[in-house]
């Protein structure tokens, strides 16, 4: 997020880790890239101008990855472009509806909107039943995400699509260059960008980074941005959550 509201409550000098426990019962409601319809949204202080619009708009925000104490999500809120981006927290008391970026895996754009490039690659990528990526679980996130869930139009003819891929077991480099080679050939014939993030037990993971085979790479959690040879046995070992 370009620009982010103090946390509404206590810290431990300025560092929630000490109640991290704390945040493990809402990790596993709500998640990383869910998407949240609230009926309200709080205001801190110092909040952009335009959130309340967007918020008339859509009522929806992404939760974004970061520690919050019991009861708060920490979200971002999207604007008309990308120079609006804005990290807030939505109370679970606001909470209508969550939606996972999987359950919009085989949603549809609507009509007029259906041939932007984005939207066309989302659907070459829902056809292939016999690509690596369809023995995934896994959904669109961004404005493709964002747009079908609320179906406020978002996506322009310069989107790039954004995918989530759940990766709860290890991935091999192989499977993860067969992904990647799948992504790399359905943009390359629409002319336009696929990026896939992993998500796994030490947090996310850019699909390219670990298909290159680099010996550590980096794994976004709510506790922060770590670099990690294995997400997989690193959760495992340190008791890790995205």
């Amino acid at each position: 997020m370009r620009v982010c509201a103090a946390p509404p409550f206590a810290t431990v000098c300025g560092d929630l880790r000490a109640g991290a426990a704390q945040v493990a019962a809402d990790t596993g409601r709500w998640r990383p890239h869910d998407l949240l319809r609230l009926h309200s949204l709080r205001s801190f202080d110092g909040e952009p101008a335009w959130v309340r619009d967007a918020f008339a708009r859509a009522p929806y925000a992404v939760v974004r990855r970061a520690l919050a104490a019991d009861g708060f999500i920490p979200v971002g809120m999207r604007g008309s472009g990308r120079a609006e981006r804005y990290g807030t927290w939505a109370h679970a008391d606001d909470i209508v509806d969550a939606v996972s970026p999987e359950a919009l895996a085989q949603l549809q754009p609507s009509a007029e909107r259906i041939a932007l490039p984005c939207f066309a690659a989302l659907a070459s990528l829902q056809q292939d039943a016999r690509g690596p990526l369809a023995g995934f679980v896994w959904g669109p996130t961004g404005s493709a995400g964002f747009e079908l869930a609320t179906r406020t139009p978002t996506v322009t003819e310069g989107s790039d699509l954004d995918l989530l891929i759940r990766t709860r077991q290890p991935l091999t480099f192989e499977l993860a260059r067969e992904l990647l080679e799948q992504l790399h050939t359905v943009a390359t014939r629409i002319g336009m960008r696929i990026d896939a993030q992993l998500e796994t037990p030490s947090g996310g993971v850019a699909l390219v980074e670990w298909a290159a085979g680099k010996a550590r790479v980096l794994a976004r959690a709510a506790s922060g941005p770590s670099l990690l040879a294995d997400p997989w046995a690193a959760a495992q070992t340190h008791g890790g959550t995205a």
